[in-house]
């Protein structure tokens, strides 16, 4: 049975994902691991918590002893908004992080989700449909830190045996963690803001098409390729995953089904807008379908009715 730390547990993605994780492994069997970021009652409740710098290779080899790990979810990175204004940063915590981890794990014998993004692609990707298997040569901080951990982690897998698995995750939306620097975030802020004030400032354009994900599916994604026979995996390093495309304009309508009077203006952020438009419109996860039986429970639709509803009940 699986004894699992996760790196970033106290982010957007770790801090939902650490909780289904105990719920389906035991709640001591699955250790938390921030940097310095205060855990939330229910995270520091429900099973073990340790300080853990993913920059400090001693101190998560340490982790890894103490609790007998041998999964480990990787999770602690700089998102893209932040890796512009830092790079160096970014870098540090992106790439050396990532490279601890993996020694850690080649050590230890454990094996390693790590997800890598859309923007892992850059301008002369295909944007529509874009392939598994492309050119990746993005123009930001962040997506080069990505595509090199990607590369690190099958090369970590043919040279060393450690058992790397990811996938692309594309936009997250999350009613629980608020955004925490990333190009998506306004499609997670949207619905606040409608709530909250019953209009929106968009920072990215109309027109401007993303790939996006309801968080329940990120969570089942990155359980789900874990657990996939390795036999069938043709790809590990990073399986292409999506749910829904669209524009800013698309989710204010789908919010107006519920909030009529609900406005959205845009006020353009040059940074975020110059990253959207390098990042792919659609994904084909068709590989991720046909290797482990991928299929998200959200679209739009749905995913806008259910958030509305737990934001409101918590008014």
């Amino acid at each position: 049975m699986k004894r699992i730390m996760v790196t970033g547990a106290v982010g957007q993605i770790g801090s939902e994902l650490t909780l289904a994780l105990r719920e389906r492994y035991g709640g001591d069997r699955v250790v938390a691991c921030g940097r310095k970021t205060r855990p939330s009652d229910a995270l520091e409740s429900s099973g073990p918590f340790e300080w853990a710098d993913c920059t400090d290779p001693k101190r998560l080899s340490e982790v890894v002893t103490e609790y007998e790990i041998d999964t480990i979810y990787h999770l602690a990175a700089i998102l893209s908004a932040v890796a512009e204004a830092k790079p160096q940063l970014a870098w540090d915590v992106n790439i050396n992080g990532l490279y601890n981890v993996l020694e850690v794990a080649r050590e230890h014998g454990c094996a390693v989700f790590t997800p890598s993004s859309i923007g892992a692609f850059g301008p002369t990707t295909p944007l529509d449909d874009t392939p598994q298997d492309t050119i990746q040569r993005p123009n930001t901080m962040y997506g080069v830190t990505k595509v090199a951990g990607e590369l690190l982690c099958d090369y970590y897998f043919k040279r060393f045996g450690v058992d790397t698995r990811g996938v692309r995750f594309p936009g997250i939306i999350s009613n629980v963690t608020l955004p925490g620097g990333g190009t998506t975030d306004y499609a997670v802020a949207i619905y606040y803001a409608a709530i909250e004030q019953g209009r929106y400032t968009c920072y990215l354009k109309q027109g401007t098409y993303l790939d996006m994900m309801y968080m329940p599916d990120a969570i089942k994604a990155a359980i789900d390729i874990m657990e996939a026979d390795p036999d069938k995996l043709a790809h590990r390093n990073a399986f292409n995953v999506t749910a829904m495309s669209f524009a800013p304009e698309h989710i204010a309508a789908e919010i107006r089904k519920h909030i009529p009077d609900f406005e959205m203006d845009h006020e353009i952020d040059p940074v975020r807008q110059a990253i959207a438009e390098t990042w792919p419109n659609k994904m084909d996860d068709s590989a991720a379908r046909a290797e482990w039986g991928w299929e998200p429970s959200y679209d739009l639709t749905s995913m806008t009715e259910d958030m509305l509803k737990v934001l409101r009940s918590r008014r």
